[in-house]
């Protein structure tokens, strides 16, 4: 005793995953996966060494005590300490994957978006031209069938 109520379960799966935006998601996730790791080399092999220039290489080794006195470090670390090195490493990896992200992804797909739109206007506006001119060209066609017919009735 089955219901046909609406679609089945395995149905409406198969209409969500088939839907645009769930592979474009898919998709940005697998290249955001990937791209961390280029992003990751850029900070260890490019920031970090020009961070390495004013100090030491490693930002995870920027620190601040709190509450003193702060010595060691794992699990034999006393005192409170704030690892802002490690927030300053993460955040300039973020800055520098969306920088990337923006300027070779979103920027160039804007633009070209921007350039389909306009031809797709333009194409539009040439198709509204011949329709107008076409349907200016039929008013004349009736005009003059009207004339004619005027006119020859007329003759009888």
């Amino acid at each position: 005793m089955s219901d046909n109520k609406g679609p089945s379960v395995l149905q409406g799966f198969k209409t969500f995953l088939m839907r645009g935006n769930v592979v474009d998601l898919a998709v940005a996730v697998v290249i955001g996966a990937a791209f961390t790791n280029i992003v990751n080399s850029v900070v260890k092999g490019i920031i970090n060494p020009l961070v390495g220039a004013f100090g030491t290489q490693n930002l995870d080794s920027y620190s601040s005590c709190l509450k003193g006195p702060c010595s060691g470090s794992g699990d034999s670390a006393t005192g409170v300490r704030i690892l802002w090195g490690s927030v300053l490493g993460a955040t300039l990896s973020f800055v520098i994957t969306a920088a990337v992200v923006y300027f070779l992804m979103v920027l160039p797909m804007s633009k070209y978006l921007a350039r389909q739109e306009a031809r797709r206007k333009a194409k539009e506006g040439t198709m509204e031209v011949v329709e107008i001119s076409e349907l200016e060209v039929l008013k004349e066609i009736r005009d003059a069938l009207i004339a004619q017919r005027g006119s020859g009735h007329d003759r009888e």
